[in-house]
Formats: structure tokens, sequence, C-alpha cells
């Protein structure tokens, strides 16, 4: 990994993403996820009746994270910025309000 790889690396955020689409655009939806190389990436409630993709991913920013989202699902997907917290954290949060 070089320096520059590094650097990028330290500025992502972690963002959550839900994206729901058609019964009838799922397979479209999920060659989608595949062609931008993130079918991994993805967790699918397609079986349970869920049309709705699922990931966790590293970006610099939200409009990043979006263009892994099929574009027909775009309108209704939902990019989430996840911060995580150590206890300390979470008791200073409190010990304020």
């Amino acid at each position: 990994m070089t320096i520059k790889q590094i650097e990028r690396r330290l500025k992502m955020a972690s963002f959550l993403v839900e994206s729901p689409h058609t019964k009838e655009d799922c397979v479209k939806a999920i060659q989608y996820v595949e062609a931008a190389g993130y079918l991994t990436h993805f967790h699918w409630g397609c079986k349970a009746g869920d049309h709705t993709g699922y990931a966790i991913l590293d970006a610099e920013n939200k409009a990043e994270v979006m263009m892994v989202v099929p574009t027909m699902a775009r309108p209704r997907a939902r990019v989430i910025e996840l911060t995580q917290f150590t206890l300390d954290d979470l008791r200073a949060m409190h010990d304020k309000g």
C-alpha cells in the first residue's frame, strides 16, 4: 500500500447504504452492483420479499457511495454516515446533557 493509498483510507468514512428496487428490477439491480465491483459488499433482502440491497461501505463522501447504487434505485436510496463510538465517547456525550 502506498502512502497516498493510506492517506486516502484515513480520510474515509463508513456509510450504510439502503438501495431499494422493485421485484421487476431485481436482476438489473444486482447486475449493476456486480458491474461496479461491489457485489460481495452487499446483502440482499430479495428472498424475504424486501427488494433492497444493504451494504456498509467506506468512502470519502456520500456522492462517492451513491455511484455504487443502481441508477434506477438512486431516487429512493438512503446513504447514512456511520460513527463508531468508544465507551468513553458515549459517557462524555451523556455527561454533557
